[in-house]
């Protein structure tokens, strides 16, 4: 979908509030299960210009969806407004009505939405319940913008399994840390910060069993007040070699930790397990963990966005497999030596197939963020 409707009247009102709709769907990414993290604005002409009369965004779990909160809040006032809706209202029944319906019923005028819902119960019905009870529908507003923010919940309705960020910090010198040296200081402070910010948008994120042993993360997010938007933290461990006493099985049972593994290894397993954490079994492809597999397994389970935060060999292994669908780059002014770990890729050698996105600058360090090429 481009970022025009097409055959529709757009106007810059129009796109000022879907923005602010795209912004307010941000407020629950990563807390809203299967379902994706939506936005509604419900917009009326007060006799001064344009005004905000209902807000709303998928609830904490999934339910209520974004349109009921706007609706309620709304009210009366929804009468003769404009919807902006950031993805498609969806037009399937369970246990409540469709929202599309609920619109339709509000007395609404006009309808701006963002993206389409690629959910074959829905793509377009919403759109003609709507269209059907005499609203103005405007599809395509920002919808690249809106793409954006529902990358995990559009990559898993399209192809069953995780958006994957592959996210890496670099030194000038093209390294990523010392062997043996454990964690290597090489972002700042306000890298860090984003990082964690990252984590925290994020349902996953996942590390390699080389990257545990040396540096022993925690993998949590701890931006004071964000505490609890901590991932579910996964590690590659294709032999069940994960200390008893690393700071990711201490704190297992506070944050989930999923260990992948094609161990048959009965008595580390439930080691691991009586420590609260949950065995993946995978399946082996090449002497290793089949990552495709894994990923079709986490999407059925609702993990949409997974944060990579490996080491070179995890990182080498999702870019083979071509499994990699953003690339987010820290390039600090931090030199480590000859002694280093090379890199899997910098900001001169970034892989064919992407293009280049935000480029920010976080204290010293360069951010730099890629998409793949669709």
């Amino acid at each position: 979908m481009t970022d025009r409707a097409e055959g529709a009247a757009v106007t810059a009102d129009d796109r000022r509030f879907m923005a602010a709709a795209i912004r307010l769907s941000l407020r629950h990414s990563g807390l809203t299960g299967s379902n994706p993290s939506v936005a509604t604005l419900i917009v009326a002409d007060t006799g001064h210009g344009p005004v905000i009369v209902g807000r709303g965004v998928t609830a904490l779990g999934g339910r209520p969806h974004a349109e009921a909160e706007a609706l309620a809040e709304a009210g009366e006032r929804a009468r003769g407004a404009t919807a902006y809706v950031t993805l498609e209202p969806c037009a399937h029944h369970g246990r409540t009505p469709p929202c599309a319906e609920a619109l339709a019923r509000s007395g609404i005028r006009r309808l701006v939405a963002a993206t389409m819902d690629p959910d074959h119960r829905v793509s377009g019905k919403g759109f003609e319940i709507l269209c059907a009870a005499g609203i103005e529908t405007v599809p395509g507003v920002l919808a690249k913008a809106s793409e954006h923010a529902l990358a995990g919940y559009l990559m898993q309705r399209t192809s069953s399994r995780p958006h994957v960020t592959l996210k890496a910090a670099v030194s000038a010198d093209g390294k990523i840390g010392r062997a043996g040296a454990g964690q290597v200081a090489i972002s700042g402070d306000v890298s860090r910060a984003q990082s964690h910010l990252m984590r925290a948008e994020s349902d996953a994120i996942l590390v390699g069993i080389n990257t545990v042993l040396e540096d022993d993360p925690a993998l949590t997010c701890r931006l004071p007040g964000l505490e609890r938007r901590s991932p579910i933290r996964i590690v590659l461990d294709d032999h069940l070699r994960l200390p008893r006493d690393s700071q990711l099985v201490k704190t297992a049972r506070d944050v989930p930790l999923w260990v992948a593994t094609t161990s048959e290894d009965d008595k580390a397993r439930r080691a691991l397990e009586s420590a609260g954490v949950e065995i993946v079994a995978c399946a082996r492809h090449n002497g290793r963990i089949a990552l495709p597999e894994l990923l079709d397994d986490l999407g059925a389970r609702g993990i949409y966005t997974l944060l990579v935060e490996g080491g070179a060999s995890v990182a080498a292994s999702f870019i083979r497999d071509d499994l990699v669908d953003r690339i987010a780059l820290f390039t600090s002014t931090v030199t480590v030596g000859d002694d280093g770990i090379d890199a899997p890729f910098t900001s001169a050698t970034v892989l064919e197939g992407f293009s280049p996105g935000r480029t920010m600058l976080y204290g010293s360090d360069r951010f730099e963020e890629w998409k793949r090429e669709r």
